[in-house]
């Protein structure tokens, strides 16, 4: 295992420990966010005219430092729905990305929107949390659990009212996401051990996966070309973050990037491996 990976998941351990011995689920459950819409995660990214785009709020990555230090999150949360973002994901941790629960909450008192919750999700209270809240989706990384364990977090997840948007960086975090059974699968154009990005290595990956999967292309995404191609891949969405962060017209930035793609059934649907 990488040492950034291993870093993050011990922090968030460390985290939720913090927050039982708190009782934070009680006090988030004392006062509830918004209820959500029931509109689906997977069916809304499929289903999505011409083509879906997740939107990232996040301040600061581990590989290019600050992105945007002050940012008003209810009026960029509308800002990316307003400008065609199908759904928008919400950084929540904070030591590499400086984000924080309160990041999501406010996004979802402020829009009815699909909200990801992305974050290093080590065990159910993380979902509880994660539900009470008000997100619709929380990310689950396959490099850092088992089968069995991926199973039984996205299990909960669902009983919780939650989706899942299972995260994959190479063939065999791809193997062990597919076998779960997971709906929405994203491809992570990012090495894991060095934080370098290779977008070619994401779409080759993107196109061996199966079309009843959701897929979504993460990372590397800085045009209407890189839109163009994951959509030619196979993705049915691209997440989109630092580009937004760092536009100075994040609204423009978005419809840029979603002008070359062509309308439904115009994109390859490959999947030769089957899984």
């Amino acid at each position: 295992m990488n040492g950034f990976l291993d870093r993050a998941f011990a922090e968030a351990e460390r985290r939720v420990k913090q927050w039982r011995r708190e009782d934070l689920l009680r006090r988030l459950l004392d006062a509830p966010a918004p209820r959500r819409p029931n509109h689906g995660f997977a069916t809304s990214l499929r289903e999505a005219r011409p083509f879906a785009l997740i939107a990232e709020i996040k301040r600061a990555s581990p590989s290019q430092g600050t992105l945007r230090g002050i940012v008003n999150v209810p009026k960029q949360a509308q800002l990316y729905f307003d400008a065609g973002a199908t759904a928008v994901s919400v950084l929540t941790e904070s030591r590499w990305f400086g984000g924080s629960l309160d990041d999501l909450v406010v996004a979802r008192h402020a829009t009815s929107g699909l909200l990801l919750r992305k974050d290093f999700i080590v065990d159910e209270y993380d979902i509880e949390v994660s539900a009470a809240i008000g997100a619709d989706a929380v990310l689950l990384i396959a490099a850092r659990l088992s089968l069995p364990r991926l199973r039984e977090l996205l299990s909960f997840a669902a009983d919780s009212g939650l989706e899942a948007l299972v995260e994959a960086h190479d063939d065999a975090d791809a193997a062990v996401a597919c076998e779960s059974g997971a709906t929405v699968i994203g491809i992570n154009s990012r090495n894991l051990h060095t934080l370098e990005v290779d977008l070619n290595a994401g779409l080759r990956l993107l196109r061996r996966l199966s079309p009843n999967r959701v897929r979504v292309l993460e990372s590397g995404i800085h045009s209407s070309r890189d839109v163009r191609q994951a959509a030619q891949a196979g993705a049915n969405a691209v997440l989109v973050g630092e580009i937004l962060m760092r536009s100075h017209d994040s609204a423009a930035t978005i419809r840029s990037l979603l002008s070359e793609v062509g309308p439904p059934g115009t994109q390859a649907r490959v999947g030769r491996s089957g899984v």
